[in-house]
């Protein structure tokens, strides 16, 4: 059996969920796609091909395979982009949720039934209909728990927009001992420069004291300043809306002194170093295109405490 562990973004990674891309299907149409990044390449005609987008994640596998990592991969389902697993579920402490996706995407939660069987049924959670929270929002860190949201009259509006504001009540009624801390993000449905899909987007913690952040992927500049008091301003990269746009927050720590990054993430791999992180280098230009980077496509099942 497999019981859950992750109390933070970077301790020893043992078993993780690796998406897939085969038989993802053809290029969707542009009013098809979920986040305005792939719609931007679907009008430019650079959406990419099935086979870089495979390629790019069996190297992924194997990067994660020499450091002893666990990998774990989807069925696969026709017609169906799996790429990026941390939609659809999200571990804190030793129990799984699986999130309330947009109803397109339930194939998805279907294709790792597999993996939800290794796992006792009394760890894996239902997340009720009206509350609405993906992976990619939830962020654990130790005693903290990090969600990004969206609360205005629109939300409806904004296939963007994929957590929302009952999700910080139901993760503090979950998880009493935490403190949770929400984070309003920007969104776009057009435009992928003025769009935070996720709040590892925008922000994500590295090491035992380190964290990367864009502040105008926030809506509220008081709680980027909440983050640069409890981090400290020496401990923070801070990126712009260029960096936002090719996700260079959203990295993957195989444990706290080893980071999974894109080669083209010059200033930050630098940056890492020096705060004495290894960078294993691993190209992901081509996931980009789709809106999600490595933190996106991989859901962490066990983290060693």
């Amino acid at each position: 059996m497999l019981v859950p562990s992750v109390s933070n973004e970077t301790n020893q990674l043992q078993y993780v969920l690796l998406g897939v891309a085969d038989q993802s299907g053809p290029i969707p149409k542009y009013q098809e796609a979920y986040d305005p990044k792939s719609r931007l390449h679907i009008a430019k005609g650079t959406y990419p091909e099935e086979q870089d987008l495979i390629d790019q994640l069996d190297f992924m596998e194997n990067v994660l395979k020499k450091h002893g990592v666990e990998v774990l991969r989807p069925e696969i389902v026709n017609n169906c982009n799996q790429i990026f697993s941390r939609d659809i579920a999200f571990i804190v402490e030793d129990r799984l949720f699986i999130s309330n996706i947009l109803p397109a995407r339930d194939k998805e939660i279907d294709a790792i039934q597999h993996i939800l069987a290794q796992i006792p049924k009394e760890n894996i959670h239902k997340i009720p209909e009206d509350v609405h929270v993906e992976g990619g929002d939830v962020i654990v860190h130790n005693e903290y728990l990090f969600v990004g949201f969206y609360d205005q009259p629109d939300y409806a509006d904004y296939v963007t927009a994929r957590t929302n504001v009952k999700a910080l009540t139901y993760l503090s009624n979950q998880f009493p001992q935490k403190t949770i801390i929400g984070f309003e993000l920007t969104k776009s449905n057009d435009d992928p420069y003025a769009n935070t899909l996720h709040l590892d987007c925008c922000f994500q913690p590295i090491g035992n004291d380190l964290a990367i952040v864009c502040p105008e992927g926030f809506m509220h500049k008081e709680e980027v300043k909440w983050i640069e008091n409890h981090f400290g301003s020496d401990n923070i990269f801070v990126s712009d809306r260029q960096s936002m746009f090719e996700m260079q927050s959203n990295l993957l720590s195989i444990r706290p002194d080893l980071v999974i990054s894109d080669p083209s993430f010059t200033a930050i791999n630098k940056w890492l170093t020096r705060k004495g992180i290894e960078v294993e280098r691993v190209p992901y230009d081509q996931i980009s295109k789709q809106g999600g980077l490595f933190r996106c496509s991989t859901l962490p099942l066990i983290r060693k405490a």
